[in-house]
């Protein structure tokens, strides 16, 4: 480890750097390549982790390498939304940004406010607080990154990253609470290595504990047009009963792989492997995605429906077009992960953090199809989502597979499970926003939305309609 950081910082001090970190907010994994940008993808281009390096821009200008530059701007968030009782948040903030000659670049920013809403609603703030019937929250995001060359990229942050070409993903996604973590990318070749250390926390008698996660992901170009990734992480406890052992040393080392290092700690750690792939033609795009948790070859062959084949995959198409100035964006992406995937004994060796998936937001136990059509016309957007789903729940005091935070030994019976078991529920969301973008600084937009709701397990349905203005600089899930 101490030879790869002593050539990573000789490099550094006799080449140059070329690049800052572009936002994590809901168009970025679409828009990378635009029809109409100009950017053309080569061997050399990887857009599967976000958000993406890429040359230093602050609004439109372009970084030259002797440059300095500082700014701040403004954030708001303030929304209000009628069901059987008023929903609204309303909240301030402010965003810092700094980049120095190409290699440095640095951006915090917090948004603060109360939030009476409920839990689809809620921002998925690190700071909150109950206050009366509603909750104080602060968001907070900071993110400082150092590109010394054309090689390598370093990043310390509190921020969310996505690993996945999909609205959704089976590896790491953004839907949750964000966590500090730091980072280091690779780029060689038609190689892109990305190792990310995460320090991660969950909330137990009331009372918060630590626990860590390390992740690698090789992302290889075959052709241009041809991406294949590979994907690996490991959850572990700090600290037990039995024993402080910090951040595992033996995970710190960025090029080795978890499942026999797990193995030889004689660990109960939790490991994950996955692949994927995308295959791009013109401006659309086939993808998908495949995460291991426990498997037996020899049980998936009997068809015996073993609690521990625990697996996702993903699928999807997505694309460009133009309708005369317009830009349109399509997608379609089908989601299906078995029961008890990403659980562990614990929710301190869960794929988790703050009481949430570090993965899909439906957790495990479920399936789901979905599509988006996206349509922008100068400052105007228009964006329709809509996605059935089959999720089974847990019932008769047993854990079917869906809550990842429930030990998967709380399951009902060994053999004999399928996904969307337990209690089914049959669902539909439809979402209609139409939003125009005030400030193009702070990117903020004032917008309308339309959802439909329907669940079948509950029988219930719903319309809700929001109205409100924010600054979109991360993502504020609701299509779930």
């Amino acid at each position: 480890m101490r030879y790869v950081i002593f050539i990573a910082i000789l490099i550094s001090t006799v080449s140059f750097g070329q690049g800052g970190v572009g936002y994590l907010y809901e168009t970025t994994p679409d828009e990378i390549f635009d029809c109409g940008t100009g950017m053309q993808r080569t061997v050399k281009t990887h857009t599967g982790v976000l958000p993406l390096i890429r040359q230093t821009r602050m609004g439109e200008t372009v970084l030259s390498d002797d440059s300095v530059h500082l700014s701040v701007t403004g954030l708001g968030d303030a929304g209000f939304r009628y069901t059987n009782t008023s929903n609204y948040r309303l909240g301030g903030g402010f965003m810092v940004e700094s980049a120095i000659k190409n290699k440095w670049a640095f951006r915090a920013g917090v948004l603060s406010g109360f939030s009476f809403s409920d839990s689809i609603w809620f921002p998925r703030a690190y700071f909150t607080k109950n206050s009366g019937e509603g909750h104080l929250y602060a968001d907070v995001r900071a993110r400082a990154s150092y590109t010394p060359n054309d090689i390598f990229n370093f990043q310390l942050g509190l921020d969310h990253n996505f690993i996945g070409e999909g609205c959704r993903s089976l590896f790491l996604s953004d839907y949750g609470k964000p966590y500090p973590f730091g980072q280091i990318r690779a780029r060689f070749w038609r190689v892109e290595y990305t190792v990310l250390y995460q320090f991660l926390r969950e909330q137990r008698n009331d009372n918060w504990f630590l626990k860590n996660g390390a992740t690698h992901h090789i992302s290889f170009n075959a052709a241009p047009w041809l991406n294949i990734g590979i994907f690996e992480t490991v959850v572990f406890q700090p600290k037990d009963t039995l024993l402080n052992r910090g951040f595992e040393p033996e995970y710190l080392n960025p090029v080795i792989f978890y499942r026999p290092q797990e193995y030889a700690l004689g660990s109960a750690d939790n490991v994950l492997l996955g692949a994927s792939f995308s295959a791009h033609y013109k401006e659309h795009t086939l993808y998908g995605q495949l995460i291991l948790d426990e498997f037996s070859l020899t049980e998936i062959k009997a068809k015996s429906g073993w609690w521990a084949n625990k697996y996702g995959v993903q699928l999807g198409l997505k694309g460009f077009t133009r309708l005369r100035r317009d830009k349109v964006f399509y997608r379609l992406e089908y989601n299906t992960v078995r029961p008890y995937t990403y659980a562990h004994l614990s929710s301190g060796q869960n794929y988790g953090n703050m009481g949430m998936t570090l993965a899909h937001p439906y957790g495990a136990n479920f399936m789901e199809l979905l599509g988006e059509f996206k349509w922008n016309h100068k400052s105007w957007n228009a964006r329709l989502f809509v996605s059935y789903f089959l999720r089974g729940y847990d019932k008769d005091g047993f854990s079917y597979g869906t809550d990842l935070y429930r030990p998967y030994t709380q399951r009902p019976f060994d053999y004999a499970h399928f996904t969307g078991q337990g209690k089914g529920n049959n669902g539909f969301r439809t979402i209609l926003t139409v939003a125009y973008k005030i400030l193009k600084q702070g990117n903020l937009t004032a917008f309308i939305e339309q959802q439909f709701r329907y669940d079948s397990a509950f029988r219930t349905s719903s319309y809700l309609l929001m109205v409100g203005i924010r600054c979109e600089l991360w993502n504020d899930y609701r299509n779930y």
